[in-house]
């Protein structure tokens, strides 16, 4: 076959640094969510979408076949930081956690996964990242070990 085809939906969760909520602007939330949508675009993942709370954000994206999760991961949270730190004083201490969860869905699935990443605040009342990570992680027979997973 003279072509390369692929279609890899990717779910991909991850905190700020030790879940410190630097996200309480709404304004600033969304600004950095259209960031890491453009980031996404730019490595030609195209995003379905972004959102998250106040300590941690969900993406939704088709993964490129150029370019593997890790490195992905690797730009939108680089790439993102460093934007957020430009944002002022406030945003100075920016960091997101060292690590991430990323997991695959299916076609059959994207829609509900995108109805779950809409409804990020309304889930967060009840539920928090840490509750949310292992619940993704076991979904998705993803053993953690609670030593190294928070940071």
């Amino acid at each position: 076959m003279p072509q390369s085809l692929a279609r890899i939906v990717l779910h991909v969760a991850f905190s700020t640094k030790n879940r410190v909520p630097f996200l309480k602007d709404q304004q600033t939330r969304t600004r950095l969510h259209a960031y890491l949508a453009g980031t996404l675009q730019n490595l030609e993942c195209e995003p379905v979408i972004v959102n998250g709370v106040e300590d941690h954000v969900h993406i939704l994206c088709n993964l490129s076949r150029k370019i593997t999760v890790a490195n992905l991961i690797e730009h939108a949270k680089s790439n993102s930081s460093k934007w957020m730190k430009e944002q002022g004083p406030a945003q100075r201490d920016f960091y997101w956690q060292g690590g991430y969860g990323a997991f695959s869905v299916s076609e059959s699935n994207v829609e509900r996964v995108h109805e779950y990443i809409v409804r990020q605040e309304e889930h967060h009342r009840k539920v928090t990242f840490q509750e949310e990570f292992r619940a993704l992680c076991q979904k998705h027979g993803v053993e953690i070990d609670e030593r190294y997973v928070w940071d």
